[in-house]
Parts: C-alpha cells; sequence; structure tokens
C-alpha cells in the first residue's frame, strides 16, 4: 500500500501521458493507467506507506496547493524494481514548494518516506511501476518520444488507490 501527495497536471500535459500509457499497454508494458484504474498523471511530493488524510489537509493549512507550477519533463529514467518515468527538471519554485510542504508536513506529525524529502528526491511522473526487465530499454525510447513536456500543475491531493482515498487539498 502506497499513499502520496499528488500534484496533478494540466489538460495538455495529461492528454499526452495518457497516450504514452495506451501505447506502452499495446506492448504489453503495464502502466499506472492500468494499476487500479484510478491513477491520473501526476508528480508526487510526498510518500509513505500510508498518510492521513485529515492530518496533511491541516498540516498543510494555508500552503499553496502547487496550482500554477510550471513543470518541465526532458527525460526518462528507472528506479530500481522496474520503475520507469519521465523527470521533471528541477526550478527553483518547484524547490521551494516542496521543502514548504515538507516543512509544513513534518511539523504536523506526518511522516514520509526519506527519499521524498528535500535534498534526496527525484521529482518524477511514474509511468509504470513494473516493466519487464526484458522491454525497459523499448519502454524508455517510447517515453522519449514525448520528451520534452511542459505542465502546468492545476491541482493536488492526497491519495491512497488502493484504499480508495482522493483527499482534495
Amino acid at each position: 500500500m502506497v499513499a502520496a501527495l499528488e500534484l496533478y497536471l494540466d489538460t495538455d500535459a495529461t492528454r499526452r501521458v495518457r497516450t504514452l500509457w495506451r501505447a506502452l499497454e499495446e506492448e504489453g508494458i503495464p502502466t499506472l493507467g492500468s494499476l487500479h484504474h484510478k491513477h491520473r498523471p501526476h508528480v508526487s511530493l510526498a510518500a509513505a506507506r500510508t498518510i492521513d488524510p485529515d492530518a496533511a489537509a491541516k498540516a498543510l493549512d494555508g500552503v499553496p496547493d502547487g496550482r500554477g507550477l510550471s513543470l518541465r519533463m526532458d527525460f526518462a529514467g528507472q528506479f530500481v524494481g522496474r520503475v520507469l518515468w519521465l523527470g521533471v527538471t528541477m526550478t527553483p519554485e518547484l524547490m521551494d514548494h516542496h521543502r514548504l510542504v515538507h516543512e509544513r508536513l513534518s511539523a504536523g506529525g506526518v511522516e514520509v518516506w526519506e527519499h521524498y524529502r528535500p535534498g534526496l528526491w527525484v521529482p518524477h511522473c511514474t509511468i509504470s511501476m513494473r516493466v519487464p526487465n526484458p522491454v525497459m530499454a523499448p519502454a524508455i525510447r517510447r517515453c522519449l518520444e514525448i520528451l520534452p513536456l511542459a505542465a502546468t500543475v492545476t491541482g493536488a491531493a492526497i491519495t491512497d488507490h488502493a484504499n480508495d482515498i482522493a483527499h482534495p487539498l
């Protein structure tokens, strides 16, 4: 089970990522588009095994939800465990927003995984959580076909898709 604070992308960027998901699915590569059928393209600012959405919302009270932040995805990457993603180029605005969110979550007693904390976080838009090793290289090439991808953040939510939680911020 994974819970996250997700930043959502504008309509055009969402459409382009969903098109990528469909192309990969047609090639037999599972994507977030087919995982629980609830995911939407996003960039996670924080993640943990569980996040109490009410506690997180209270901790983030008064913090902007990220709407209007400009994101640019310029590269594709892979995490250990067959996770494929589009890499978000860090900007001072994104770094400041991420740091503020984590300061407030920490002050509110909301625990998150260490690798999502400032200084360790790799901003990304997950494409697949389980790319079969023999097709990772072709999947990365497919991702590169849609790059660069500019996006604007249109909203945020605390989510836990396995438990049907989507708490808008």
